[in-house]
This record gives C-alpha cells, sequence and structure tokens, in this order.
C-alpha cells in the first residue's frame, strides 16, 4: 500500500456547453500517455456519475511530482461556454464529490486536499474554483456528517 497524504481536485477544462465522457477522456489519455489509461483516481461526469478511473493502489498521472503519494479527482468542465476558466460544477457534481472526499478522508484521513492549481510551480486555473470550501467542509467537528 502506498502512502497517500494528498488529494488533487482537477478539472478536464473543457467547455461546460459540450460533453465529455469518461470514454473521451480515456481517448485523450491514451494518446497522451501512450495507452496507460486515464491518469486520475476519479472522474465525475456532469450528472454526477462517478467512475472510478484508476485503482488507488496505483501511482497517478495527474499532477507533475506529487503522482506518488496522491489520489487525483477531474470533474467534466471547468470552463465557460466562451472557453475561460469559471467553477461549472453542477449540483450532481457536488454533491458526487463531497461523497467521494468523505469516503477518500476515512481511507487517508491526513491527507490534504488541494486544487491543482494549488500545487507548486503549477500554472492553471485548474480545478477552476477555490479548494478552501473542502478543508474547511473537513476541518469541522461534524465533519458534515450532520452529528
Amino acid at each position: 500500500m502506498r502512502t497517500v497524504n494528498l488529494i488533487v481536485i482537477h478539472c478536464s477544462a473543457t467547455r461546460c456547453n459540450r460533453r465529455f465522457t469518461v470514454d473521451m477522456l480515456r481517448a485523450c489519455h491514451n494518446a497522451r500517455f501512450g495507452n496507460k489509461g486515464i491518469g486520475y483516481h476519479y472522474y465525475i461526469e456532469r450528472d454526477g456519475h462517478l467512475y472510478q478511473t484508476r485503482d488507488e493502489s496505483l501511482v497517478g498521472m495527474h499532477a507533475r511530482h506529487y503522482n506518488t503519494h496522491s489520489i487525483g479527482i477531474c470533474y467534466e468542465g471547468g470552463l465557460n461556454e466562451r472557453g475561460q476558466a469559471a467553477d461549472t460544477r453542477t449540483p450532481e457534481q457536488r454533491a458526487a464529490l463531497i461523497a467521494l472526499l468523505r469516503s477518500l478522508k476515512e481511507d487517508y484521513p491526513q491527507a490534504e486536499i488541494l486544487g491543482h492549481c494549488e500545487l507548486e510551480g503549477v500554472h492553471k486555473d485548474c480545478p477552476s474554483f477555490d479548494c478552501q470550501e473542502y478543508r474547511d467542509y473537513f476541518s469541522l467537528p461534524c465533519q458534515g456528517t450532520g452529528s
């Protein structure tokens, strides 16, 4: 079992008015990474459908210099209709992401949640929203469970 101390959130950097399905992502990553599969561990489509796209025991291909100790999550979107960075998460994606993060934090309680753009040396807008909301959510005493 590898040590995971980081959960990195990404967007697909695709326009919110155009689909980018998990199959499209697979084709893109296979072309980019020489048929090694999707680099993220999880992908969330606009309808909230969550796919595990890489086993957590495998090192990802989503954040150079951080892959060995991280889990990568990507959501479909991140660009508005004009191709500019924007928080395009649907309510279904938000719900799927919080449920996934809750599960991952149970398995990796010490893992820090960061957006791709927050990693040192990264000069992108990805994931096109401030991940502080999730750090705040999981720092609450009840950790969002309602108890």
